[in-house]
C-alpha cells in the first residue's frame, strides 16, 4: 500500500459576500493580479482594492491576463512584483488569471528560474518566503484557487503545460458566488462543464482514494442538480452557490487524485487551436468514458450512486441542454478546420501522451489510441 498526502488550502470561505474577508487580512503591499475587463467592468476588482485598503494595504494591479496566459505574460507580472514587493498576491478572476497569478508568484519567489525549471511534477522549490496567496474566482469552473495546479501556454510550441506543485495551493480561497453571478450562460455552460469533467476524471483516476471520492461524487452531483439552471437562470444565486462549492469540491479532488486523458487531449487541442478549455473538455468526454470503461468498473459505480443509467448518455444530454455540441467540428465558438485538424493530429496525439496527467488516466493510452479519439469527438464516430 503507497502512502499519500491530501492537501486543502488552510481557509476556505464561502457564500454571499465573502468577498469581504479581504478586509481582515494583515500585512503591507497587496498585488491585484486579474484578467482582461469583467471584474473591473462588473465592480469586483474595485471593491477587492478598497477592502484592501480599509485593512491598510497599498496596492498594485497586474491585469489584462488573457484567455490562455502565456510564459511571457507570466514573466512580465513577476517583475512588476519584483518590483513593488508585495506581501500578498490576490487573484481574482477567471482560472486564467488565478492559473498566471501563481506562477507570477514563483517567478517572484524565485526570479533565477526557467519555465522549463518548473516543469517536472515536485520541481518547484519552496514558497511563501516573501508572500502568501488569495485566490477569488469569478467562475465555477477551473477550481484553481483549491489545487496545486497551474496551466500556462508556450506561445511558441502552442503546446499548453499544467504545472503542479503542492506549495501552490493557496493560503485562502474565497468563494463567493455573488461574482459568477455575472458570467454570461455560454461561460457558466463551459465552466460548468469543466466542473463535472474534473469530478468525473479525479473519481475514476488511479491515483483516487477514499479521501477524494467522497468530494468528486457530490461535486458530481451538484453539477447534474444545478448546472443547467445557473445556465438558464443566472441570477439564481441558490445555483451559483452550488455551483461554486461543486468546483471547489471537485478541485479537492483532482488537487489530490490529479485527472486524466481528457485533461491532456484537452490541453493539447486548447494550444492549438485556442478552444475554451471547458468546452473542450465538455465535447471530448463521452468518448473517452467510453475508451475507460474497459478499463475500470468506477463509472458503473457512479452510475449506481447517481442512480443514472448510462454516464455517456447523461453528459450528452446535458451538453445538448447548455447549447453545446457533441463533435469538435460542430464548435462554433471557434472554427477547427478539417484539413489544419488532420495537419496537427499526429503532434497534438504525440503531446497529449505526454502530458502528466496521462499518467493517472485508468485506461492506458498508446499515441494511436489518442490520435483516434480525437478522431472520434472531431466527427462523432
Amino acid at each position: 500500500m503507497t502512502i499519500s498526502n491530501f492537501s486543502l488550502p488552510r481557509n476556505i470561505v464561502y457564500g454571499e459576500n465573502a468577498l469581504d474577508h479581504l478586509s481582515k487580512l494583515t500585512g503591507k503591499r497587496a498585488a491585484l493580479v486579474t484578467g482582461g475587463s469583467s471584474m473591473k467592468r462588473f465592480g469586483f476588482l474595485k471593491r477587492a482594492a478598497d477592502l484592501l485598503k480599509q485593512a491598510n494595504f497599498e496596492c498594485i494591479i497586474i491585469d489584462n491576463v488573457e484567455p490562455n496566459p502565456s510564459v511571457e505574460t507570466v514573466r512580465k507580472g513577476a517583475e512588476a512584483m519584483l518590483a513593488f514587493e508585495p506581501d500578498w498576491i490576490v487573484a481574482i478572476g477567471g482560472g486564467s488569471a488565478l492559473d498566471a497569478a501563481k506562477v507570477m508568484w514563483c517567478f517572484y519567489e524565485h526570479p533565477h528560474l526557467s519555465f522549463e525549471d518548473l516543469l517536472p511534477v515536485g520541481a518547484m522549490p519552496q514558497l511563501r518566503t516573501k508572500a502568501r496567496f488569495v485566490a477569488i474566482p469569478s467562475t465555477s469552473g477551473s477550481a484553481s484557487e483549491i489545487t496545486s495546479f497551474s496551466v500556462i501556454t508556450d506561445t511558441k510550441s502552442h503546446i499548453k503545460y499544467p504545472i503542479v506543485a503542492a506549495d501552490m495551493v493557496p493560503d485562502i480561497a474565497i468563494l463567493d458566488p455573488c461574482i459568477p453571478a455575472k458570467m454570461p450562460p455560454h461561460i457558466t455552460a463551459n465552466t460548468g462543464m469543466d466542473v463535472l469533467t474534473h469530478a468525473i476524471e479525479a473519481y475514476v483516476s488511479t491515483a483516487a482514494t477514499c479521501f477524494t471520492d467522497p468530494y468528486a461524487i457530490e461535486a458530481i452531483h451538484l453539477v447534474f442538480e444545478n448546472l443547467e439552471t445557473a445556465y438558464l437562470q443566472p441570477d439564481n444565486i441558490t445555483a451559483r452557490y452550488n455551483m461554486h462549492n461543486a468546483s471547489a469540491m471537485a478541485g479537492i479532488a483532482f488537487s489530490n487524485a490529479s485527472l486524466g486523458l481528457v485533461h491532456s487531449m484537452a490541453h493539447k487541442i486548447g494550444g492549438e487551436f485556442d478552444i475554451t478549455h471547458g468546452l473542450a473538455n465538455a465535447i471530448m468526454l463521452p468518448y473517452i468514458i467510453q475508451y475507460n470503461r474497459l478499463s475500470t468498473n468506477k463509472y458503473r459505480l457512479l452510475e449506481e450512486k447517481l442512480r443514472i443509467k448510462d454516464l455517456i448518455v447523461a453528459i450528452q444530454d446535458l451538453n445538448r441542454r447548455l447549447d453545446i455540441p457533441l463533435t469538435l467540428k460542430e464548435c462554433r465558438e471557434v472554427v477547427i478546420e478539417e484539413e489544419k485538424f488532420n495537419s496537427v493530429l499526429e503532434r497534438m496525439s504525440k503531446n497529449a501522451y505526454d502530458d502528466p496527467c496521462t499518467l493517472t488516466n485508468p485506461g492506458h493510452p498508446e499515441v494511436g489510441n489518442i490520435k483516434q479519439l480525437y478522431q472520434q469527438s472531431y466527427y462523432g464516430k
